[in-house]
């Protein structure tokens, strides 16, 4: 890993937009899905993706890997600056050719449950892997991918956000497991109808 890669630098231009634009719900619920995963604008998703390219690509991945839906703009931006393969496990109809590998999400905020299938053969043995997602909360979408591809014997080198919220537990989660975290943005809370961001000086 390079040193010189702040790779939890705030991001200005994303800063920005989430301070003007951000809808707050309650002190958990921030929602910038007008640009980011319900209504995509493609030139600031792919400018939001090279700068996290950028963090992640000291890792030097031959595979990035995410979950549907709303990872898949974020992962395939950041796989097409670094010239490599996307990967992204099925969420919605999770059916896949076997061998496959699978795990199983709790969601306490929406109740209930999801399941993660992957395709082993798209999985290489020795691949070098580094997640991608658009956001960061308790981290459990990431390390069930993680635990997959180590599963399937590939090395998981990082992990990429467009937002992390920094008030849940999901940085100390993937860190835990010895994966660098990389984000563009962290929002340390909500409060007052308002997302107190880190600020790019900080």
């Amino acid at each position: 890993m390079n040193p010189h890669v702040q790779l939890n630098v705030a991001y200005p231009p994303l800063v920005h937009r989430i301070e003007q634009e951000a809808t707050i719900i309650g002190d958990q619920i921030l929602k910038i899905d007008h640009f980011l995963n319900h209504r995509i604008e493609p030139a600031f998703i792919a400018e939001m993706g090279r700068e996290l390219a950028r963090r992640l690509s000291a890792f030097q991945p031959t595979l990035i890997l995410t979950a549907e839906a709303s990872g898949i703009a974020p992962g395939l931006v950041v796989a097409q600056a670094l010239n490599v393969p996307l990967v992204f496990a099925k969420k919605y109809s999770p059916e896949v050719e076997s061998p496959f590998l699978s795990r199983i999400i709790p969601s306490p905020t929406k109740g209930g449950a999801t399941k993660l299938v992957i395709s082993q053969k798209f999985l290489p043995s020795g691949s070098r892997i580094v997640i991608v997602d658009d956001f960061l909360s308790n981290g459990r979408t990431a390390v069930a991918l993680i635990e997959m591809a180590r599963e399937a014997g590939a090395e998981v080198l990082g992990a990429g956000f467009i937002v992390e919220k920094r008030f849940k537990l999901g940085h100390a989660a993937i860190e835990e497991l010895n994966v660098p975290v990389a984000t563009l943005a962290q929002v340390e809370r909500l409060e007052n109808g308002k997302a107190v961001i880190r600020q790019p000086q900080d």
